[in-house]
């Protein structure tokens, strides 16, 4: 983004458009999936409601689920566990084992409780630089595509439109802005993936799953809600709330984001010292990331010392060898063993080469005439 220190503000009529505005400094943050990936795990949990099994324990005793029936062990004697069992007589149920969570209808092992630790406390340094690399990432259109965004008809990214579209408060304007960005096939996209979830979700409220929109981040409420929330797919943020659950959805970096003019022209305001007391922005501390090529190079060559090699290492010590195998490891220890071996080689190839004496007739005939007095 350093060469390209400028952006198009795009006309919401689709017009070709020269006026630029100069690029906050935040979209110049080091992207770190990893701060990202954690900070969002974190805030996911803050929303979470506690939920525990049934306990009444005001009554003075635990009134749990499985925990309703007076069961007792018989102990030993009686050849079956000592596990507590339903007193009475004449159902199924009388003599049944009881409370132990491998019993039916027993109660569960370890039981839930309300004041488990459901939420998260994060760094507020931590939570500042997810947000800044989430809004790098958003300038970056490979990680923007990466995520599953369509935005082959989008002029650059990021998307800045003209503070005009703030003031548009009727869904059908809105529509035909999208479409005159080229955000539109973003938006169809996202509408024609709903469907519904798999799993019992079904029956719990949250019966469908769609996949993400734009999301269009405004400086000043002119009317633009009213306008966009009813588009399937598109959110809304103020540009001084902006939230990591929706830039970075899932933890994945590369949400499609929609800028105002009037929110972009905020952004530096907002991570400045003045806005955070103390507050410096995240920088990379390399300028070239390419290691390999910096290794490589011959000014960082041309000063390093040659590898040692350790009095210690596998490599200096000699490997032991099996004489039986290796012939030059048997000769050291019985020089005798290479005349052996030689004089083996040459009788063997003295005896392969020596003539066989071929039968004569007469002994051909007797071979014959003994084989046929044989058949008969």
């Amino acid at each position: 983004m350093s060469a390209r220190p400028t952006v198009t503000v795009q006309s919401c009529s689709g017009e070709a458009s020269t006026e630029t505005m100069a690029l906050p400094a935040v979209f110049l943050a080091p992207i770190r999936p990893d701060i990202v990936q954690f900070v969002h795990t974190s805030m996911n949990k803050n929303k979470r409601q506690a939920y525990a099994v049934y306990s009444n324990e005001a009554k003075g005793y635990n009134e749990q689920a499985g925990m309703q029936t007076a069961a007792e062990s018989w102990g030993t004697g009686r050849a079956v566990a000592r596990i507590p069992r339903v007193p009475g007589g004449g159902t199924h149920r009388a003599g049944q084992a009881a409370f132990g969570n491998m019993c039916r209808g027993g109660r569960m092992f370890n039981p839930t409780k309300v004041w488990r630790k459901w939420h998260r406390k994060i760094n507020v340094n931590q939570r500042r630089y997810a947000v800044c690399s989430a809004l790098a990432a958003s300038a970056l259109p490979s990680l923007v595509m990466a995520r599953g965004h369509k935005v082959d008809n989008v002029p650059e990214c990021p998307l800045v439109v003209e503070d005009k579209i703030e003031s548009t408060n009727k869904t059908k304007a809105a529509m035909a802005i999208l479409a005159a960005i080229g955000a539109s096939d973003d938006v169809e996209k996202s509408k024609d993936s709903r469907q519904i979830r798999s799993g019992k979700g079904k029956m719990r409220n949250r019966r469908y799953v769609q996949r993400r929109g734009p999301l269009v981040v405004y400086g000043a409420d002119a009317g633009i809600k009213n306008a966009f929330r009813n588009i399937s797919g598109v959110e809304l943020c103020d540009v001084s709330r902006l939230n990591l659950l929706q830039l970075a959805p899932g933890g994945h970096l590369g949400r499609f984001v929609v800028f105002t003019q009037n929110a972009m022209s905020k952004l530096d305001s907002l991570y400045s010292s003045a806005e955070k007391k103390g507050y410096t922005l995240p920088r990379s501390f390399m300028t070239n990331t390419d290691l390999t090529r910096v290794i490589n190079s011959d000014e960082v060559q041309s000063k390093v010392k040659p590898a040692t090699t350790s009095a210690t290492a596998p490599s200096t010590k000699r490997m032991k060898k099996n004489p039986l195998k290796n012939l030059g490891t048997l000769i050291k220890l019985n020089p005798y063993a290479k005349k052996e071996k030689y004089d083996g080689q040459r009788a063997a190839a003295k005896k392969s080469t020596k003539k066989t004496v071929k039968r004569s007739a007469a002994q051909k005939a007797a071979s014959k005439d003994f084989f046929s007095k044989m058949s008969a």
